[in-house]
């Protein structure tokens, strides 16, 4: 469903993605401040993967162009920015802006930096930096540089991080960049379909990166992080049982895929440590095993 009918995007012309399902009160946060911007959203294009508990209204309060997208099979984040990302190039968009609903811009100014960043760089795509919404000074996702592992912005240093981004928060595409690497794949569901989109970014050996200038704030994900040999490595232990099948089976299929071959051996090694060694728990490396395994056979099965 459409608000009134608009004219041509304008060149230049931004559609903001948002995926959302079941999640009205932080929808409508994140809308609020997309709004808010001081260079306006163009479009904003919600795909509600969850009209059984619709966000309409939630939609229809944007004051600016919108399109709702309800899907009655629920398409995942990957199938979801899918289809959002489809709809804005469709739309005229020459900049797609990617947000999940559980998190938002840090300020008005987010969108206006990663313009001017993308601008001045000559980049092809460009993150904000990812931070924890109840504690921004800290990051939401723990970032490796060689063997250390970063927890706050005050550790990154640079004002930009050339080839490191995270591509669902935040993050601001060239439409010429997508018809490039293309839009998330669909049978990933959830989880490491972000991942798969970074991998094809950085084989087309387009210019990308982060920009420390701005933040996204989004709920903290660094205790799925699980740190071995006093901090230099960790394992992703993900607290439910849907969200392992989807992480470790997905990743079974990254591992496969060109440009991420070379660490498939070292992630046996790592996990093999990590519920043998420290967790104690051989049962756990084995279905670790069984789902990685699953996922380089595509054997693409909704949990």
């Amino acid at each position: 469903m459409s608000g009134p009918e608009q004219p041509p995007m304008r060149p230049g012309g931004v559609a903001a993605v948002v995926v959302t399902r079941h999640r009205r009160e932080l929808l409508a946060d994140s809308v609020k401040i997309i709004a808010a911007q001081t260079r306006p959203v163009d479009h904003l294009v919600v795909v509600d993967n969850g009209p059984d508990q619709s966000a309409r209204d939630v939609v229809e309060s944007f004051p600016g162009q919108y399109t709702y997208l309800p899907s009655h099979h629920n398409l995942g984040g990957a199938g979801g920015f899918a289809l959002g990302i489809l709809h804005a190039l469709a739309l005229g968009a020459d900049w797609v802006w990617l947000a999940d609903d559980d998190g938002r811009p840090a300020d008005e100014s987010v969108l206006s930096v990663l313009l001017e960043e993308a601008e001045k760089r000559g980049l092809a795509e460009v993150s904000p930096m990812v931070t924890n919404i109840n504690a921004p000074e800290k990051l939401a996702f723990p970032l490796r540089r060689g063997l250390t592992w970063k927890r706050s912005s005050a550790e990154l240093g640079a004002d930009f991080l050339p080839g490191i981004a995270s591509l669902f928060n935040g993050a601001l595409f060239r439409a010429s960049t997508l018809d490039v690497v293309g839009v998330p794949d669909l049978r990933l569901f959830v989880r490491g379909d972000e991942v798969e989109v970074h991998r094809r970014l950085v084989r087309s050996g387009l210019p990308f990166g982060t920009s420390l200038r701005v933040s996204y704030l989004h709920p903290d994900g660094s205790d799925e992080f699980k740190p071995m040999l006093g901090g230099r490595f960790h394992a992703q232990d993900p607290e439910n049982e849907v969200k392992r099948y989807y992480t470790y089976r997905n990743r079974g299929y990254l591992l496969s895929q060109p440009g991420m071959r070379k660490i498939g051996a070292l992630e046996i090694l790592r996990f093999g440590l990590y519920f043998v060694g420290v967790k104690r728990d051989p049962a756990a490396f084995a279905q670790w095993l069984k789902l990685v395994r699953q996922g380089r056979r595509e054997r693409f099965f909704r949990y």
